[in-house]
């Protein structure tokens, strides 16, 4: 932690697309643990802390603060970090700051979900009463009905109430006058980025109908809503948050399918989407996310140079039906058959010439299938 930058954790490849998630206002990014582990499999994950609270200097904001300082300090925050576009997720204050982002700064999004939040707080009145009550007595006695406005009845994340009760009444105070003066209703329209609004149905400080309102107004948006959750959905119902940001974030599963029809060609993924089953949904979901959506579109390698190297992998292990695959994919990546031969008679040394010799037949066969 520094003075001058939110506190954050880091969780995922480093070379995986970045998708930073927003706290809610009382909480830490401890409000996502049970979510950003998963989520770090395909992304590199950055969990970012409010000024205040958690980690963060309360120093950051000051009276009269915006969400619009807020997002600044976000911006900040993926700047020394080194990612310039990046997907986001944040709840309430959080959404708030991740609606911003798409209306001001829409170059910096690849994509936004807004979960349990709104484009306004009910009005300026009930955060500027909070923030003078704050102000004047801390935080103690609101974190003690802090259960009730975050969790269905029954429920709770002793970590995160700790978190409320422990943040700096200052700069929780500057939060709300955030709150208070956020108002985007008249500018949903601009966003352009794909945006996700996930609802909590039992959520008394953002109703669905805040996430209506928004997800009616933004083009294309998408709105989920969670059965039992309250206002801290991603804490309450992690598994069910967590399926709605996979399917929304999956751009790397979309990419990868993408450059399988472009290797493979549509025939082949046509007829292998076709025998998909729910037995095998997942592995080919795997293909595509992994192989085709991570490794293949990795630059460091051209496509040709992958497929040399597939073509080899494959005869050494002697799978000759995706060898009969490969060497069509190869030349879709411009290996002449010339070039294929060379490869296959490299084989001949390193994996033995039984081993070329199967692969020869079967790559003459499917040459000349092009004549």
């Amino acid at each position: 932690m520094t003075d001058r930058l939110l506190n954050h954790s880091e969780e995922g490849p480093a070379s995986a697309p970045p998708l930073l998630l927003g706290p809610s206002l009382g909480t830490s990014y401890a409000l996502w643990d049970k979510v950003a582990p998963e989520l770090s499999a395909a992304h590199r994950v950055v969990r970012w802390d409010l000024p205040g609270h958690g980690g963060s200097a309360a120093e950051l904001i000051g009276p009269g603060a915006t969400v619009g300082d807020l997002a600044d300090l976000v911006l900040a925050l993926a700047d020394a970090l080194g990612i310039e576009r990046f997907a986001y997720a944040g709840v309430s204050l959080g959404g708030a700051v991740g609606l911003h982002l798409a209306v001001h700064r829409p170059d910096r999004l690849s994509s936004l979900a807004v979960i349990c939040s709104s484009a306004h707080f009910n009005g300026a009145k009930p955060w500027e009463e909070r923030a003078a009550r704050v102000r004047s007595g801390g935080l103690a006695e609101l974190a003690e009905g802090a259960d009730a406005r975050w969790f269905t009845s029954g429920f709770t994340v002793p970590r995160l109430v700790r978190d409320h009760r422990e943040a700096d009444p200052e700069a929780y105070a500057a939060c709300c006058d955030a709150l208070a003066a956020f108002d985007l209703r008249d500018r949903l329209a601009e966003v352009s980025v794909p945006t996700l609004l996930v609802a909590g149905r039992e959520d008394p400080a953002t109703p669905p109908e805040h996430l209506r309102e928004i997800a009616d107004a933004v083009p294309d948006a998408t709105l989920v809503e969670l059965p039992g959750a309250s206002h801290l959905a991603p804490a309450q119902r992690p598994e069910t948050v967590l399926t709605a940001l996979r399917a929304h974030f999956g751009g790397v599963a979309r990419r990868g399918m993408e450059v399988r029809r472009e290797v493979l060609g549509d025939a082949h993924v046509d007829r292998a989407q076709a025998r998909q089953t729910p037995f095998t949904a997942r592995f080919q979901d795997f293909i595509s996310r992994y192989a085709w959506g991570e490794i293949w579109t990795d630059p460091t390698l051209t496509r040709r140079e992958r497929s040399m190297i597939t073509l080899t992998a494959l005869v050494a292990h002697g799978h000759y039906d995706e060898l009969a695959m490969h060497v069509r994919a190869a030349r879709r990546n411009g290996l002449t058959p010339e070039e294929i031969g060379a490869v296959l008679l490299q084989t001949a040394v390193y994996c033995g010439v039984p081993a070329a010799n199967s692969a020869f037949a079967t790559a003459q066969r499917v040459l000349a299938e092009e004549e």
